[in-house]
């Protein structure tokens, strides 16, 4: 089976190809970026060490993927991912709609010719931020956790389903991956090509490119072994916000069975993947886990600066995309498709943690 990975050498994507390799040896791999993300070009060597055929391309470019030939199937992992991308003066709303909403359309006009299947990896910011930012919430161990009364249909303790508004505001970036899902529904029902959406939980693993408005495990951990300032922002600088925690490598047996030809169409197109609310953790609980894991970091030769004050009158105010409690629930995927995720939140924070002690200036290479 012939797969084009986009985004193939960001962290989602360079894990996932990886991980696909490693799982299933009758696979052609191509895979395409534009390294316009720092320290991508870092992951180059290693795909094509393992048989990946890696191009140099931009999928904004329709003429870049004319010339790739046919494939059976396209796994879209290339986006901004950040919920203030367009938004924080960084970057701009242009861009960011042509990343990752022109980008998709020329995928989706290529799969039309090649007569391939579609996967588009989106997100958990496509649901509505209103309600998510007006959740009433309390807090226990040093986390916030919803107070539900049935009254808002799609969440529940378990999570957030597939059946919670998805109506705006979604944000600039949420609203590029939502009007993707809905073209890519659209084009597969027109030319009869399949497609499935995951939705994905927050991303996290060894080698991510963290950064404060995504990879926030990933930041967090290096910026705490390597002594950067860090700060609790919003939510009255405690820490409490929560979100829930996913391994790349945990979506190849979802994707290897959605490539399968006997995959149901009946089956819904569109789920949740995630860590769900087993994979949960705060802000707060990740500090205390730093804290033991790098237990240098209250010694005086490691003097305390860096570590997040919890200080409401210092706090500088919730950002207007910063929600209290995130946490997908993907018993879709394991109802439909019998899917559940294996890597726990401690093996990846181990696992990050262990990678940042043999590259002890990644965020300095990744920012």
């Amino acid at each position: 089976m012939k797969l084009l990975i986009t985004g193939a050498c960001g962290f989602v994507g360079s894990t996932l190809t990886k991980a696909l390799l490693e799982h299933s040896d009758s696979l052609e791999i191509t895979g395409i970026d534009n390294f316009s993300r720092s320290g991508s070009w870092l992951n180059r060597d290693k795909l094509i060490a393992m048989g990946v055929n890696l191009i140099h391309g931009d999928i904004r470019n329709a003429a870049d993927l004319e010339v790739l030939g046919s494939f059976d199937w396209v796994i879209d992992a290339a986006a901004n991912p950040s919920v203030l991308a367009g938004v924080d003066g960084k970057s701009s709303s242009r861009q960011l709609v042509e990343h990752n909403l022109g980008g998709t359309i020329n995928l989706l006009e290529a799969c039309k010719r090649w007569n391939a299947g579609f996967i588009l990896l989106s997100t958990s910011r496509v649901y509505s931020i209103p309600p998510l930012a007006n959740l009433k919430v309390e807090v226990k161990d040093h986390a916030f956790r919803p107070v539900l009364d049935g009254s808002l249909p799609g969440i529940s303790e378990h999570g957030i389903s597939e059946e919670f508004s998805t109506a705006p505001p979604v944000s600039l970036y949420g609203s590029t991956k939502l009007t993707s899902e809905t073209l890519a529904l659209e084009y597969g029902e027109a030319f009869d090509f399949p497609v499935w959406i995951n939705r994905c939980g927050v991303m996290a693993g060894a080698g991510q490119f963290g950064k404060p408005d995504q990879g926030i495990f990933a930041f967090w951990i290096h910026c705490w072994r390597e002594g950067r300032p860090l700060r609790y922002i919003g939510f009255e600088g405690m820490g409490h916000q929560v979100r829930d925690c996913l391994h790349p490598k945990d979506l190849a047996p979802l994707l290897l069975k959605q490539t399968d030809p006997q995959s149901s169409s009946s089956t819904s197109r569109t789920i949740n993947v995630s860590g769900g609310i087993e994979s949960a953790m705060s802000l707060r609980q990740l500090s205390d886990w730093c804290k033991g894991r790098f237990p240098g970091s209250e010694t005086p030769e490691h003097p305390q600066s860096h570590l997040p004050k919890e200080n409401p009158n210092i706090s500088p105010p919730v950002r207007p995309f910063d929600l209290p409690w995130v946490v997908l629930d993907s018993a879709g995927a394991s109802t439909k498709w019998g899917w559940n995720p294996q890597i726990n939140t401690l093996t990846i924070l181990n696992e990050i943690a262990d990678f940042s002690e043999k590259a002890p200036e990644w965020i300095k290479a990744s920012a």
